[in-house]
């Protein structure tokens, strides 16, 4: 794979929410799926669930939500590894920003509102 810098990836935005693919199939990798994530203070926590594990490192803040309706609350240096097919949200209630790194393969499809989709920021 490829020197791939965060310079250079892509904003997506969504809801508020911006990902940055970094290492992805569009950008050389060929088995994982890895962006940065960024929500603003009060940004939402959409429910979906996902066809692949998917981990969250959260680098900056909090995230917080639910995990297969449990509360879950993810602080700076914590990891979430959420199950294929488990629903979820995470969203921040704080009042800075949070980030993250999430990690995933490449391939992975989303399940939100009954429509199955293919995460811009994963391909």
């Amino acid at each position: 794979m490829p020197l791939i810098t965060h310079a250079d990836a892509p904003v997506i935005e969504a809801h508020g929410v911006v990902a940055r693919p970094l290492a992805v199939p569009s950008r050389g990798s060929t088995e994982l799926a890895i962006w940065s994530l960024t929500v603003p203070p009060g940004g939402p926590a959409q429910a979906h669930t996902v066809d692949r594990e998917e981990v969250f490192v959260v680098q900056r803040g909090t995230l917080s939500g639910h995990l297969d309706g449990d509360p879950v609350t993810v602080g700076s240096g914590d990891v979430l590894a959420v199950p294929a097919g488990v629903p979820f949200a995470l969203g921040n209630a704080g009042a800075e920003p949070a980030t993250a790194l999430v990690c995933t393969s490449a391939g992975v499809t989303a399940t939100m509102n009954g429509a199955r989709v293919v995460p811009p920021w994963s391909r």
